[in-house]
Formats: structure tokens, sequence, C-alpha cells
């Protein structure tokens, strides 16, 4: 019964949703307006391929699937940096969620994606032309353009989340995402809803599925512009199984990206608006303490390596990019693991 139940909300979900992205697609302006939301949160998961959807069942959660969070006993604090495209983009992640009553969680996180030290420049002679020669106090000089300041370009995301377990086989939570742009003197400001559940199947498998920017998030510039955001919807699925011979647990894990806003060649599968990028990667976690990932990111090979210490996680992720460069990544993880923080 519990089964058909779990089944039964899914099913309705997704098509609900499927439909309101369709109906989001004829409202779009921009394409990629949330990319930087797109990034991933959390060197285990981003080790194995970008997925998570499913067993998001940490801190991290308030990125992947916010139904995770009600599977926390403690406190838990996570913070992960990555510098992608050979040091040239920084991103960074922190994230912090506190288990309160029987059954619930909230969470608090923040993404900054940045290009940092971008020099603004001007020409010492506006009224002539690139490198033409100009006499200035009886020295020949060159009109070269010389930087007058220097910007950034950064992208935020700030997450309030909430995770509530129904019953032992079902979990559903959402966060509330403010998302804020600067670009020089120019800047823009949304509101978006995230929804999600996680459920599952039999004794073992795993299934999840997290709606991003489910509303549709509409970023205003201070130029007049506007911007929309379209709603993504990640799924996902998990099967953890104990690995007697190798005296651990070996996990393997898909993910599919379903997203409405026309990419066509730029994803893996396009047909009309809709489109799809896929993610899977394997994790084998050896006696509860070293962990060893790989996995393929929206086609991009990845692999990663975890560090199970008391109380403390630190896991790194790598992600090849034959024309833009590698990418590393390190997150820790701190679980405040103390009896009087423990869930009530």
């Amino acid at each position: 019964m519990q089964f058909k139940r779990t089944l039964t909300i899914f099913a309705f979900v997704v098509q609900a949703f499927l439909a309101l992205g369709v109906f989001a697609q004829s409202l779009t302006t921009a394409k990629y307006a949330g990319e930087f939301l797109s990034t991933g949160a959390g060197a285990r998961a981003l080790g194995m391929g970008g997925t998570s959807a499913a067993f998001a069942n940490d801190v991290s959660a308030v990125y992947w699937n916010a139904a995770g969070l009600s599977a926390l006993e403690y406190p838990e604090a996570l913070f992960m940096h990555a510098q992608r495209f050979s040091g040239i983009v920084k991103f960074n992640f922190g994230a912090v969620a506190l288990p309160y009553g029987k059954n619930a969680t909230l969470g608090l996180g923040v993404i900054r994606l940045g290009v940092d030290d971008i020099p603004f420049t001007l020409l010492p002679r506006s009224d002539l032309a690139l490198g033409e020669a100009y006499e200035e106090d009886g020295v020949t000089r060159i009109n070269s353009p010389f930087a007058a300041e220097y910007f950034s370009d950064a992208e935020y995301g700030f997450f309030l989340s909430y995770g509530k377990r129904k019953s032992e086989n079902f979990s559903y939570g959402g966060s509330v995402k403010i998302v804020h742009k600067a670009f020089h003197d120019v800047s823009a400001w949304g509101i978006g809803f995230d929804i999600g559940a996680q459920g599952k199947v039999g004794d073992k498998l795993l299934v999840g599925a997290n709606f991003q920017d489910v509303t549709t998030t509409i970023l205003a510039w201070n130029t007049g512009r506007k911007e929309l955001i379209v709603p993504t919807l990640k799924i996902g699925a998990a099967l953890p199984l104990k690995a007697e011979f190798l005296k651990g647990v070996l996990m393997p894990a898909v993910d599919a990206d379903i997203r409405f806003e026309g990419r066509d060649f730029a994803a893996e599968f396009a047909a009309g608006p809709a489109s799809l990028d896929y993610h899977a990667g394997l994790e084998y976690v050896l006696q509860e303490k070293i962990a060893l990932r790989a996995g393929s990111d929206a086609g991009y090979f990845s692999a990663g390596a975890g560090l199970h210490l008391p109380k403390l996680q630190v896991d790194y992720a790598f992600m090849s990019h034959s024309d833009l460069g590698d990418t590393h990544r390190i997150s820790v993880h701190l679980t405040i693991s103390e009896p009087k923080y423990r869930r009530k």
C-alpha cells in the first residue's frame, strides 16, 4: 500500500510540473538565466557525476532536494570551494541545517559564483582611434587602453529550506530561493521556489524528484529588463548495496535534468522546448571511513574521494572538460553529534 501511494504521489507531481514547465516556456525571455544554480553543492555528489536527488540526506540537501533534510539527526554544516575552468570562475557554497521536533529540519544555504578582478578599461583619448599617436606635454603617446577600475561578475543564491518525513518511506520539502546578480553597476533580484520529494521503493531502491524554480523565477534588473528562469525537473534513483566481499557499500545512482527553455544542441537530448541531461555515478565506501567515486556529469568524466572522520567528512571531486579546463572541488562537512543536540 505504501509503495503504491508513493508512486501515485510521484506520478501526479511529475505530470503537474511537466505541464507547468511547458507553459513557462512561452514566457521565457532569456536562456541560461539560472545556469549558475545548476553547478551543484557538495563534493560527494559532484564526484558521482552530479547525482543526488534520491539520496541527499545531509545538509547538502538544502541544494539537491530539501526533502532529504528530514533524515538529519544532528545539526550539520557544509562548505565547498571550487575553481572552474582553469581557476577563472570561483564557486563557493555554504549551508547549515538544524533538526527540530520529531521529523522536520530547517536549512540555510548560500551560493556565490563569480569572476573577480575584471578590468574596466578606458582610452586616454576617447576622441582618437585605438593605437593612434598623440602629443601630450611634449611627449608622444599611444592611445592604449588602461584599467580605470576592477569589478566582479557575481551571482548569488540564498536558500531557506524545510524538509519533513511523512513516513518511513516518504519525505517532502521545499526551499524559498532569493537570487541576486551583479555586473559592474548593473544588478538584478529575483525570488523562486523549489519543491522536492524522496521515497523508498521496496527495501533498498531510493527515488527522488526536485522541481527547481517551480513557479518560474523572474529576475528584475535595475535597467528595467526582466528575465525568466524556467522550471527544471531533476529526478533520480539510487541503490545502496552491501558488498561483503569488498567490506563496504556500493551505490550506483542516476539523475536526469529536464528543462523547458529550448536548449537544442546544447543539451544531450532535446525535443522542441524540452531538453534532458543525464548524470550517472558510483560510490564505494569502505567500512564507513573511505569513499571512492566516479561518474559522468552531463557527458563529462568526474571522480572523487572522501575521508570520513568522527564528526568531520572531507570530500574532493574532479571534473574534466576538453575545452574549458578541469574543475577541482573540495567540501568539508561537519556534524555536531553531541547527545544534547540530537533530534528530540
